[in-house]
């Protein structure tokens, strides 16, 4: 039942400008990553001598928590205004499918996006990295998949919830206003307790304990979708 939802919500977004904001989020940051080595080539191969494919990473690395944030919260917005825009909520709940199976597919095809920007994200450092001289045997080819699909495992949980309150609230005000505000707000994660999930992202990329991050974030995650998916069975929908 959940796969016949999750073909039906594929498309659904079809004309919803969701993959234009899929591409949009990777190639940004990868060319911003491309004018700041632009403008600094000289000065930035100096400093990264020794590990040019580093040095380009752990710049990437800073804004890949905001535009997980971000991503997450427009992605989950824009799937839950297709069925609050056309009113559609009862016809489609009046299916013979389970409101949970809804509730997943819906969630299933937002995991999916974001992991799509993730894969693409990668792909454009190994293109930029090529295009800016870097040596193509020295890839480091499991950093380039950590750096976006780690931290969006520990993002895990932010994505849940932004879902869950898209699908709860018809008025899209509150859901995006605090994934805005947790997209700002993790630009100082490094100075909050490790304890805070907005700092898991960031700690899954740096820090030694990289592995236990991501789990916490998966295992949150889960967590948070638990009560999302009894509350979206349980509401009244307009």
């Amino acid at each position: 039942m959940m796969w016949r939802a999750l073909s039906a919500d594929w498309l659904k977004i079809r004309g919803k400008g969701i993959w234009f904001l899929v591409f949009l989020g990777p190639i940004g940051l990868v060319a911003m990553q491309g004018l700041n080595f632009g403008l600094r080539y000289d000065y930035l191969r100096q400093q990264y001598s020794a590990d040019l494919w580093g040095g380009l990473l752990d710049n990437v690395s800073g804004f890949v928590p905001t535009a997980l944030f971000l991503g997450g919260t427009l992605v989950c917005s824009l799937i839950a205004n297709v069925e609050h825009q056309m009113s559609s909520w009862k016809q489609l709940l009046a299916l013979p499918i389970s409101r949970t199976s809804v509730f997943m597919a819906k969630l299933m095809l937002c995991l999916l996006l974001v992991a799509v920007s993730c894969l693409l994200l990668s792909v454009g450092i190994v293109v930029l990295g090529l295009i800016l001289g870097f040596k193509a045997d020295l890839i480091p080819y499991v950093d380039v998949v950590r750096i976006g699909f780690m931290s969006y495992i520990a993002a895990l949980p932010v994505i849940a919830l932004q879902l869950w309150l898209s699908l709860a609230n018809r008025n899209q005000t509150l859901p995006v206003a605090l994934g805005i505000t947790l997209s700002l707000t993790s630009f100082f994660s490094m100075f909050l307790s490790e304890w805070v999930p907005l700092t898991w992202p960031y700690l899954a990329w740096d820090s030694s304990n990289r592995l236990l991050f991501s789990g916490a974030g998966l295992l949150l995650g889960m967590l948070v979708f638990l009560p999302g998916a009894v509350h979206f069975a349980r509401k009244d929908v307009d």
